[in-house]
């Protein structure tokens, strides 16, 4: 499964057709709309727009979103991501009251705060991810929060910075196998970082960690495998594989879009494996039904 079929040129890849499994329906635009002019409203930034999120639309329904910090330009140029890149702006000391304005607006129990890259700062951004917190349980201290971060470049003071502040979840994305990282993430490290997630883990047991992976980039069956392995090894938590689709025209061609049986065979294989909750799917992001995920652990320590 995933492997790239001798003989295939860039362009016969680029023309790969949706399969019928791929398709979303579009929601009612006043439904979007709500959610759209709170962000309006507080200035903020959302991952699900500026990655072009397939689940925009659906989340925003549900009254959730993403919220991204420290901009919206990212140092990266990853070849799967749709994210602006380039000389970001410096931090907005005033973001964490802005998505406490949201959080209230919106009235969220369970809020994912992420980031772009800033390699361009001494902390890589950590400080605002803690400040971000502490703004928030301020605001309420049962708001569950998950932290989807960036790799920080290694730096575990940085790491720390964030872990002190307890976040219920941890969440750095691996984003796909060892192979393929100098192609779709040229400027990151496969073992930079799943050595953050195990320093996580090892440092501060009582926060969840989390990664996630896409599919369809050329990877083999047995790369999965060895992914999979290689997460457990390290004590990751919860696991949310998804299907790449090519955000627009200048990143990573898809070389194979997987069927929805073999995302579940994936999903059985993390569960056998340990892994305590695994999200696997075409649509899966590392946010997606982020709230599902979390509290189907909390249901089975009551069982």
């Amino acid at each position: 499964m995933g492997e790239r079929e001798g003989g295939e040129g860039i362009e016969e890849i680029k023309i790969l057709r949706k399969p019928p499994w791929l398709k979303k329906r579009i929601p009612p635009f006043q439904d979007l709309q709500k959610v759209k002019s709170i962000l309006d409203e507080t200035d903020l930034h959302t991952v699900c727009e500026e990655a072009r999120c397939p689940n925009l639309g659906e989340c925003f329904c549900s009254g959730t979103a993403t919220f991204l910090i420290l901009g919206k330009i990212c140092t990266r140029d990853c070849g799967f991501c749709a994210v602006e890149h380039g000389i970001p702006f410096p931090p907005d000391a005033t973001e964490p009251q802005k998505v406490v304005q949201a959080i209230q607006k919106m009235g969220l129990r369970y809020v994912v705060i992420t980031s772009v890259t800033r390699d361009d700062l001494p902390d890589g951004g950590a400080s605002l991810f803690a400040k971000t917190i502490q703004a928030i349980r301020a605001l309420d201290p049962k708001i569950k929060v998950e932290v989807l971060i960036p790799d920080f470049q290694g730096d575990p003071t940085s790491l720390r910075m964030v872990l002190k502040e307890c976040p219920d979840i941890l969440n750095h994305n691996i984003e796909t196998i060892a192979r393929l990282y100098l192609e779709v993430r040229p400027q990151a490290d496969y073992r930079r970082s799943l050595r953050l997630l195990r320093e996580s883990k090892e440092n501060h047991p009582p926060v969840f960690t989390k990664s996630g992976f896409m599919l369809g980039l050329g990877e083999t069956y047995e790369e999965v495998l060895e992914l999979l392995r290689d997460l457990r090894e390290i004590g990751c938590d919860f696991l949310t594989i998804g299907q790449y689709l090519q955000p627009r025209p200048d990143r990573l061609s898809v070389i194979r879009f997987v069927p929805p049986e073999e995302f579940e065979e994936y999903k059985k294989i993390g569960e056998e494996m340990g892994f305590k909750a695994v999200a696997s799917g075409p649509f899966v992001r590392s946010s997606f039904h982020a709230f599902d995920m979390f509290e189907k652990i909390n249901q089975n320590k009551n069982i």
